[in-house]
């Protein structure tokens, strides 16, 4: 039985409608994300499922006793108390339970003490044991410290903190709290690097289901099993973020072929039926057109809409840079005037072609470095040095190059003087900019729309060195993609600053982490999965390594008896995916239609049987395909696996 059940969701605000006709469940032990553009309703289907708003039609069945745990994305309210007692309110019925204990072994204490106390007290203790009463104070504080807070943090009361803490203070507590089913609304927006890894690592192990709306790509590929994707109806993909890009664009070929070959059919009966009536095959071509009439009525296709691309950024280079981008000599960063530098680097190279991603938790200095190198901040020792030939585009990450007075066209002029209106007008369509938004002022500007806007004067920059500075942030999924497919095919070298390890992994050649304890800079060439590999093997103990060679060897063998799909099979095997998922679609919507009778039940016990008996065989015959389907693609997902290694 699922945790929770949802049949034909609808939201409107005023005359608005977010969503409509949603059905979905929650099952135990679920790893579900939602995605989709900006505005499409993630959130507020979100909070419905969670119980914070209600729908304007449909209804949110949940399972008898089921807790749940709903973090916002919007900065948590303050309330009374510390970090640590906030914690403590998660196990508030224990520590009742404790002080209970106590008592009784007050009453212990009497030596006339009667054996029912020992009994309750032996019962009582049994149950503090199992439930964790002697481990939830290590609890909160590994918790604690996986979301990146220090001893120092504990005693600190609520208010003291800044809208991220508290919102980190808030995900603490959900966790200790041990829900059912967590509700997440970007979880990881107030986490650095290492404590997102820790949570994923969390949710990897945590018994309960979990539904997620977020935009860190990375996050939910360690994360999701499930994609809903939102447009704004809802569609169900089997598999992590990177599962569900494949299956989206599989899905759509699918369907584009079904459509095309659907209107082939039409046109070619439509000009049979035109050419044969009142002629002597009058009678077929009457009947086709009564067979042509039914199916344009009953079974008539849409064309299926590809994926919509929110902008269309085009990157391009004039001139070619020297093969020297940047070096570094003995370099410290820092601020004079504070005496003592942020880190210390290595001497680095940074080549024509490379792309550096520059990693670190907040507050380490990435920024204050890329400003080091524009040469706005002198080093604090030592000394940088740009190539021949190059021209710098910036993307700083408060927008702070943006004029908040200015409209957008008039922003777009800062950059491109000699464009004219009509011109800045289509030139800013093409990054989602339209009608007479174009005159709206850069300060009423949304986060992401100020990301397209400095993206947009980017593009006009004909820049071969780009210093990119948190440039997914407040970018939705979709953007985010045209972006990562954009600077991959970009022609000239990319610095880039970022938490969108995603991102990093599918353009970084080089790896430079900032270390604020060590108060250095680490170089590493190699990609961002290649580094992560480097940093566990370098943990793990010595005697780990001792045979890696001959363990190689034998991976190697193995990936060998893995890797004998030859370019035919392959073909064959997505070729089976497609029928399975097909056959998958089909058999949701019919267990859909089944749940929607079941719902209102008819009177007749004979057809309520029927109905029955039809609901458990698709549901029997789902579970079956989804099995096929789960085999099929874990096969090519390992062959393609072991090919790009």
């Amino acid at each position: 039985m699922s945790l929770l059940t949802a049949q034909n969701l609808g939201r409107s605000f005023g005359p608005v409608d977010i969503f409509e006709g949603i059905s979905i469940s929650i099952p135990h032990n679920a790893r579900i994300a939602i995605v989709g553009s900006n505005g499409v309703g993630k959130t507020t289907l979100l909070r419905i499922l969670a119980g914070e708003d209600e729908p304007t039609e449909g209804s949110v069945f949940r399972s008898r006793g089921m807790r749940s745990g709903y973090l916002p994305q919007e900065a948590v309210r303050v309330t009374e108390g510390t970090l640590w007692s906030s914690c403590l309110l998660a196990f508030e019925e224990l520590i009742e339970l404790g002080n209970e204990l106590r008592q009784l072994e007050l009453q212990m204490q009497d030596p006339a003490c009667e054996s029912e106390v020992l009994t309750r007290y032996g019962r009582l203790q049994h149950q503090f044991d199992i439930r964790g009463g002697y481990t939830f104070n290590n609890r909160i504080q590994q918790t604690l410290t996986g979301l990146g807070f220090d001893e120092s943090d504990y005693e600190r009361p609520l208010q003291q903190l800044s809208g991220g803490q508290r919102t980190r203070a808030r995900l603490a507590r959900i966790l200790l709290e041990d829900p059912d089913v967590l509700f997440l609304d970007e979880p990881s927006n107030h986490l650095d690097i290492n404590a997102v890894e820790w949570l994923e690592a969390y949710l990897r192990d945590w018994s309960g289901a979990v539904v997620i709306v977020s935009h860190d790509r990375y996050f939910l590929d360690q994360t999701a099993r499930v994609i809903w994707e939102m447009t704004p109806a809802l569609e169900v993909y089997r598999g992590n973020y990177t599962a569900y890009l494949h299956q989206r664009q599989e899905r759509y070929t699918r369907r584009l072929a079904e459509y095309e070959a659907q209107t082939e059919y039409i046109e070619k009966q439509e000009d049979y039926i035109r050419k044969n009536l009142g002629t002597q095959n009058n009678n077929q071509a009457r009947g086709r057109q009564r067979r042509l009439e039914r199916l344009l009525e009953d079974s008539r296709l849409t064309a299926p809409k590809s994926h919509t691309r929110p902008m269309h950024l085009r990157l391009k280079t004039i001139g070619r840079s020297g093969d020297l981008v940047l070096r570094t000599y003995d370099l410290q960063v820092g601020y004079e005037d504070e005496g003592h530098p942020l880190f210390t680097s290595p001497n680095l190279v940074l080549e024509r072609g490379e792309c550096v991603a520059l990693i670190g938790p907040n507050g380490a200095g990435k920024t204050t470095f890329l400003k080091t190198i524009l040469g706005q901040i002198s080093p604090y020792s030592g000394s940088t040095q740009l190539g021949a030939s190059l021209k710098v585009g910036y993307f700083a990450q408060a927008h702070e190059d943006l004029d908040p007075t200015n409209d957008l066209i008039q922003e777009i002029n800062t950059v491109a003087p000699n464009m004219l209106p009509a011109e800045a007008r289509n030139y800013l369509a093409r990054y989602g900019f339209t009608g007479e938004q174009v005159f709206d002022r850069v300060a009423t500007l949304s986060g992401g729309e100020r990301g397209r806007l400095a993206l947009a004067k980017l593009a006009l920059s004909d820049a071969n060195l780009l210093l990119l500075d948190e440039p997914t942030n407040h970018l939705d999924l979709p953007t985010q993609e045209v972006l990562q497919n954009v600077l991959s095919d970009y022609p000239g070298t990319i610095l880039l600053v970022s938490h969108d390890r995603y991102l990093i992994d599918a353009l970084a050649t080089q790896i430079w982490e900032l270390l604020p304890v060590q108060e250095s800079l680490r170089a590493f060439k190699g990609s961002y999965s290649e580094y992560k590999e480097f940093l566990n093997n370098r943990n793990k103990p010595e005697a780990s390594t001792v045979d890696l060679p001959a363990e190689k060897s034998n991976l190697d063998t193995e990936k060998q008896k893995r890797t004998s799909l030859s370019r035919n099979q392959r073909q064959q095997l997505q070729k089976k995916i497609a029928a399975v998922e097909a056959k998958v679609h089909s058999a949701e919507i019919e267990k859909a239609t089944w749940e929607a009778q079941l719902a209102s039940p008819p009177a007749d016990p004979r057809k309520l049987q029927k109905i029955t008996d039809a609901y458990q065989a698709v549901c029997l015959s789902l579970e079956e395909l989804l099995e096929e389907w789960e085999k099929l693609a874990e096969t090519l997902h390992t062959n393609d696996s072991d090919l790009s290694e």
